[in-house]
């Protein structure tokens, strides 16, 4: 691309008003919100869900599944960690493609984030669908009508409760920043804490036994794993979108990230290990709703599993929440920049949130949560999100090498052998999740391209700019002048 076509990181800055309150946005979230904003993005359906497909891969071995997909999302968070503190802006991974790599690479990320965050909407409200009926059915022996769960694709005709979730967090979010942040952290503490009493659970009926064979698929069955408990950990970049409306963001952004890294990676193994050696590895596999499952088993009584279910309730709205806001801050900064329809940067003054794009977010993608099911989403959203984040490695380097004299915060421990890593992690598991997906994800790719040519290209405010007005001393002028 040419030079026309790269935003410099001060013009991003200065553009977003990102130092200071820009564009409408109010900075409402301190260290501690943005803590309970990163476990509320990801503490959900990868724990409560798709742990039990986890297991079914790698058998007790998953937890050596989670540490790898940790591992690579650890290295990556340092990406995101240097980046969020030296561009603080609502967009992100598309953010830091667009000052790193350019603008084409920056709308296919912004693409991609359509499958990380949007798709993810979806698959997480299908998995609400599921504890919400485990809970109706502990506390009213009922459940919703098979007809109104699940989508065609599993038996049923619309996936009711998954649509009533995307709604009622749409809601939440048009009213305001603050008001979201207080719903997020209450609900993470009520997730933290249910997952805390099932450990206790679990850990009061721990077989060793249980972990025997601890690899019965072997190191395939690890890799395979790996791959699938990488869904539980997607989100934790949705941070980095608070970068408008965090206090101090190029300090509390780095932070919050490493802490939500190592608090999420500690509970999963934990949760793992007490689900396993309480019931055994073949007792959990495949099986819907496991966590309540296991108490049940556990405790002999409906009780347990219910509070579990309620747990699962809590949390996996939480996620919706968090994942759509997310959503909506990227539109917004593509939207800013032209690549996409205007109407998603308009952000009332009323409320200080774009509520017109939060509210066709909701739209759209209530509709593949009401038809599709979990399984149809999770492997396209799972390489999409593992190209975004090595991007945002590859992001690291260009920068390293390109604006040296950068401010930042926090810069990434070990580099070059750190974002390196983050890329043969994410390739890696990218190539785990097969043929099929890949084929998919060309597709999807190939659909992106040709949206960049036909509308984005055209309508992006770097159109007809000279080179030289977004060079680094230029922006540094801008950004003064701003």
């Amino acid at each position: 691309m040419p030079a026309s076509r790269i935003k410099s990181p001060r013009l991003l800055v200065a553009e977003s008003g990102a130092d200071r309150e820009g564009h409408g946005l109010k900075r409402t979230m301190g260290l501690f919100q943005l803590i309970c904003f990163g476990v509320g993005a990801i503490v959900g359906t990868g724990i409560f869900v798709g742990l039990s497909d986890s297991v079914a891969q790698a058998g007790p071995a998953v937890v050596v599944s989670f540490v790898l997909a940790a591992l690579t999302c650890v290295f990556t968070a340092f990406s995101f960690a240097e980046l969020g503190g030296a561009i603080p802006v609502s967009g992100s991974s598309y953010s830091f493609a667009y000052a790193g790599l350019g603008e084409s690479t920056a709308f296919l990320v912004g693409w991609c984030l359509l499958l990380e965050y949007g798709i993810s909407i979806s698959a997480v409200a299908v998995g609400w669908s599921q504890y919400v009926n485990e809970l109706l059915h502990s506390l009213t022996g009922r459940q919703f009508p098979a007809a109104l769960s699940a989508g065609p694709g599993d038996g049923g005709v619309v996936n009711l409760p998954a649509v009533i979730v995307i709604a009622l967090a749409s809601l939440l979010l048009v009213r305001g920043v603050r008001e979201s942040a207080r719903a997020t952290a209450a609900m993470a503490a009520v997730k933290l804490a249910v997952l805390l009493a099932f450990c206790a659970i679990g850990y009061s009926a721990f077989k060793h036994g249980n972990l025997t064979p601890f690899s019965p698929a072997g190191l395939g069955g690890i890799g395979a794993g790996t791959t699938a408990a990488f869904f539980s950990y997607i989100g934790f970049d949705a941070i980095t979108t608070a970068g408008e409306e965090a206090k101090n963001p190029r300090r509390d952004v780095p932070v919050a990230i490493m802490v939500c890294m190592g608090l999420v990676t500690l509970l999963y193994c934990a949760v793992a290990l007490a689900a396993i050696g309480a019931i055994g590895g073949d007792q959990v596999a495949g099986r819907p709703a496991a966590l309540s499952y296991v108490v049940g088993e556990v405790t002999g009584s409906a009780v347990g599993g219910g509070v579990i279910a309620f747990g699962a309730v809590v949390a996996i709205a939480s996620v919706v929440l968090a994942v759509m806001y997310g959503q909506t801050r990227i539109l917004m900064s593509m939207s800013r920049d032209g690549l996409i329809p205007r109407v998603f940067e308009k952000v009332s003054p009323k409320t200080a949130t774009p509520v017109a794009g939060t509210l066709i977010v909701a739209v759209v993608f209530a509709l593949p949560a009401a038809f599709a099911s979990l399984d149809a989403v999770m492997n396209l959203c799972t390489i999409g999100t593992l190209a975004i984040m090595a991007v945002v490695n590859v992001v690291v380097i260009a920068l390293r090498r390109r604006e040296p004299g950068l401010t930042r915060s926090f810069r990434v421990p070990l580099y070059p052998a750190a974002p390196l890593l983050g890329i043969a992690f994410c390739l890696y598991l990218m190539y785990e999740t097969g043929w099929r997906t890949w084929l998919q994800f060309a597709v999807f790719l190939a659909v992106g391209l040709l949206v960049y040519a036909v509308y984005g290209r055209r309508h992006s405010t770097l159109a007809g700019v000279a080179p030289e007005r977004i060079t680094p001393a230029a922006a540094e002028r801008e950004s003064q002048a701003v």
